[in-house]
């Protein structure tokens, strides 16, 4: 293409050059003339006064050694009234021209050796016709043709050359953007998927490197998409899991038993494989799909309902509290009742049997507040935990349920904070923003805010007065 566009530009450029070279150097070459044959007839029209008043011999000599060189100038005057024919100067002309040019009344410009000669005639008081003969050189007629085309010649090698060169620079600018496009969408069919393309180069290129960045960032995003899927469904096998476990466990002594144990722990180490595996891309946030929408307090009691049974089962004590009233939140059933598992998965798995644990809800004027808290040894590295698929430092532990806890909160402009509880235990906090506006950010993630900007204090007192 860059070739191709030189080559044009070559071609075009050349015949514009000529087209206007040529007339011009002939026009040129045309002045030159016409100046040079001018000036012969200035220098002949200075001779036709005095031949108009005398024909002598002395007198014309004067005239012409005045008007001219006498080398280039010569006066023919006829034989007229007795007196002899007058020739004065170097004649060039034949006889014959001369004759021609008294017969015709009317200057004649004739070709000679080393230039031309023009032939003026002029009429006698007595009726006879002289001629002035001017020589005129070939060198005068053609003075400064040579220069005056060597000039165009430069200015028109000037102008095919600069031609290429901007015709070379316009390539460049267009084939690198498609060069860069080009190698962009190789890059990204191997599997790179942080090709992009800089957004540079002619109108249509930088739109085309735009909607390839921009299909590019949506490969990546539905990558993502599929991974965090794929790890969230994973982690939600973990509540079944931690059933299994729990029954294999009261299961006793036995081969039985023991191989049904071993096969749980398999299966849980298989799970964790498949989260880990899954989440190679840094995933993204996705917030609720337009109208997605349910009650905190009525997926609270339903999880509960399941939970209680395992608590009873291992002499857990627990409280539920806040779920009187209905409490509206801007996220899918699902994903809350997958955040709620998470955290109440991580009591049971992580603190030991007979740890108590407490699920809050409060109501704020524009949030809702669950809170999720145990009698156990805590987190001792808050920041650790949040920081997602690297694990609490706890064995066993992706560290994904905090961080499905975490997206579900910021998609709805919410936070999670963890810290101490009054249990003793670790408490996580999960603000549901009920109108999408964006948190005050104070501390870091892992810290805990007792009070929280436009929430009453009596929230997190009436948490405190519970036994």
């Amino acid at each position: 293409m860059r070739w191709a566009l030189v080559k044009v530009c070559l071609a075009v450029t050349t015949m514009v050059v000529v087209a206007f070279a040529v007339p011009l150097g002939l026009v040129v070459k045309e002045m030159a003339r016409d100046r040079a044959f001018s000036n012969a007839e200035r220098q002949a029209a200075a001779v036709a006064p005095a031949l108009s008043i005398t024909t002598e011999r002395e007198q014309l000599e004067r005239v012409v050694a005045s008007a001219g060189s006498d080398a280039r100038m010569a006066v023919h005057v006829p034989e007229t009234d007795g007196k002899a024919a007058v020739d004065i100067g170097r004649g060039r002309a034949t006889d014959e021209d001369i004759a021609t040019v008294r017969r015709m009344g009317r200057a004649s410009t004739t070709e000679v050796k080393g230039g031309f000669t023009l032939l003026q005639p002029v009429a006698l008081s007595s009726g006879a016709i002289a001629v002035v003969e001017v020589y005129v050189p070939e060198a005068e007629v053609s003075n400064g043709v040579g220069t005056a085309w060597a000039v165009l010649a430069g200015v028109g090698a000037a102008l095919v050359v600069g031609s290429v060169a901007v015709a070379d620079r316009l390539g460049v600018r267009m084939v690198q953007p498609a060069q860069r496009l080009v190698e962009g969408a190789r890059e990204l069919g191997e599997g790179r998927l942080g090709a992009r393309v800089p957004e540079e180069g002619p109108t249509e290129l930088r739109l085309a490197a735009a909607a390839f960045n921009s299909m590019a960032d949506q490969v990546v995003q539905l990558l993502a998409n599929e991974r965090e899927l794929a790890a969230d469904l994973s982690h939600r096998l973990r509540t079944p899991l931690t059933v299994l476990r729990l029954n294999a466990a009261s299961l006793g002594d036995g081969p039985a038993a023991e191989q049904t144990r071993e096969a749980v722990a398999q299966l849980e180490r298989e799970v964790d494989t498949i989260i880990r595996t899954a989440r190679e891309a840094r995933p993204q946030t996705a917030a609720a799909g337009p109208g997605a929408g349910c009650d905190a307090a009525e997926v609270v009691r339903e999880r509960m309902k399941f939970w209680s049974a395992l608590a009873e089962d291992e002499g857990r004590t627990w409280r539920l509290a806040g779920v009187e009233r209905p409490a509206r939140v801007p996220v899918a059933r699902a994903d809350l009742a997958a955040a709620l598992d998470a955290l109440l998965g991580n009591v049971f798995r992580h603190t030991p049997e007979g740890t108590a644990f407490a699920v809050d809800v409060h109501h704020a004027d524009d949030a809702v507040i669950v809170l999720v808290s145990d009698a156990g040894p805590g987190i001792p590295d808050p920041e650790a935990a949040m920081a997602r698929g690297r694990g609490s430092g706890t064995e066993g532990s992706t560290g994904l349920g905090l961080d499905i806890v975490r997206r579900l909160a910021e998609s709805t402009g919410g936070d999670v904070r963890i810290g101490s509880s009054v249990l003793g235990g670790a408490e996580v906090r999960i603000w549901l923003q009920l109108d999408g506006r964006k948190p005050a950010r104070r501390g870091h993630r892992g810290a805990v805010r007792r009070r929280r900007a436009g929430a009453p204090a009596s929230i997190f007192n009436r948490f405190r007065s519970h036994p």
